[in-house]
């Protein structure tokens, strides 16, 4: 499903994407109501989503949909990559944040990788996050964690989710979750995203 507040954009890629094998476009909208409402109609499988919208913006009906359809994977797509608007996408539960300077052929991609259950940024878009990273967490080296939240955040890093990792450390997932937790209050983070960040920059991967 395509959400693009500009009706050129919209059908553009609406059209592009319905060319491409394995893709069948299953819905359009022009705001983030809308979006919800033909969501919740047609369950799309992958949502892009434009962030700057009426009536209802993208992070909101991105918080919406992944709360009513679990299931769908949101990937941002806009023009836009304000450190505000990438980190309450985040926060929002998407499933990445791309700008609209994306060839075609890579879009397609993105929207497989999505469905797939990979997390996607741009560039410019992970800068922004690892700025935010350096003035949350300005002092560098060897975190103070256990050896085994220590593996945790390395999968965190490697984009493991919980069950993923409790598979792995053949520990159960509501262990995980206070890993995580525990990891997130000592390195004074605010989600996953940052605690990635925070590994790749501290050589822990």
């Amino acid at each position: 499903m395509v959400v693009d507040d500009q009706a050129l954009i919209r059908e553009g890629i609406a059209s592009l994407l319905g060319l491409e094998p394995g893709i069948e476009v299953v819905g359009t909208a022009a705001d983030g109501r809308a979006a919800v409402e033909v969501a919740l109609t047609t369950s799309p499988d992958v949502v892009l989503m434009d962030v700057r919208m009426p009536v209802l913006d993208g992070v909101r009906a991105a918080e919406i949909l992944r709360a009513r359809l679990p299931s769908c994977r949101v990937l941002m797509l806009t023009t836009f990559d304000d450190e505000e608007y990438v980190l309450s996408a985040l926060r929002a539960g998407t499933s990445g944040y791309l700008l609209k300077n994306l060839p075609a052929r890579e879009l397609a991609q993105a929207v497989r990788l999505a469905h797939a259950g990979v997390d996607q940024h741009d560039a410019s878009v992970v800068r922004r996050l690892a700025e935010a990273l350096d003035r949350a967490v300005p002092a560098r080296g060897r975190p103070d964690l256990t050896d085994r939240e220590i593996e945790v955040l390395r999968l965190i890093a490697r984009g493991a989710t919980n069950r993923e990792i409790a598979s792995q450390l053949y520990v159960s997932e509501g262990t995980v979750k206070n890993h995580v937790s525990h990891i997130l209050s000592r390195l004074g983070l605010r989600d996953r995203t940052q605690a990635a960040l925070y590994a790749r920059e501290n050589g822990l991967l």
